[in-house]
């Protein structure tokens, strides 16, 4: 593989992880309401769904897609409902003046994986993205390996830094606000989330 077009990989990857869609959103949300352990395991959970779509995204041909097409559009609008449905619960708690009920791990995890696994754009994106930086002279199979290893391990550690930098903010907030403030952030987020994950384009 070229080197030169290897760095150029990585570089538009960056920027592609550190922009803020569904993913980031949810592990923002999650760290700010559970702290820390909460927010990792929800990187935990979007990790693993990533490694899914990149593993389709890299082995699936256009047929395939599109016969997946109708059914990951459906998915996309349950992720859609999920997200609000998670901001709505958190805004009410504002006026029982109550803290949201913290995630468990399994739950941070699980929350993770399925808004992940829900952002069809993911999988359509990778099959127009990751070819690009394919070299003619070498083992294609071989490159879109390295090159996926390459976004997931990225992504791992773009989204763990997003958890450490929310969990700090929770703290500050925590202990000047209380949880009222607390609860408007992170149902706001969610709604943002969703807000974001409907007007995706599907392709």
């Amino acid at each position: 593989m070229d080197f030169t077009l290897f760095l150029a990989f990585v570089f538009t990857s960056i920027l592609f992880i550190v922009m803020p869609g569904p993913n980031v959103l949810v592990i923002v949300a999650t760290s700010i309401q559970a702290g820390k352990r909460r927010g990792l395991q929800t990187v935990a959970g979007t990790s693993l769904a990533m490694a899914l779509q990149l593993t389709i995204a890299a082995l699936a041909t256009s047929g395939l897609l599109v016969v997946l097409n109708v059914g990951l559009l459906w998915l996309k609008w349950a992720g859609v409902a999920y997200l609000a449905i998670l901001g709505v619960r958190t805004l009410l708690q504002i006026r029982t003046a109550r803290a949201a009920s913290t995630p468990t791990g399994i739950g941070s995890f699980q929350r993770g994986f399925w808004i992940s696994l829900t952002n069809p754009k993911t999988i359509f994106f990778f099959s127009a993205f990751l070819p690009q930086f394919v070299s003619a002279d070498g083992n294609a199979v071989i490159q879109l390996g390295m090159l996926s290893m390459t976004f997931w391990c990225l992504a791992v550690l773009l989204d763990s830094g997003y958890v450490l930098l929310a969990d700090r903010m929770r703290w500050l907030w925590v202990s000047r606000t209380g949880s009222k403030v607390l609860n408007g952030i992170t149902g706001s987020v969610y709604l943002t989330a969703s807000a974001l994950l409907a007007s995706s384009s599907k392709a």
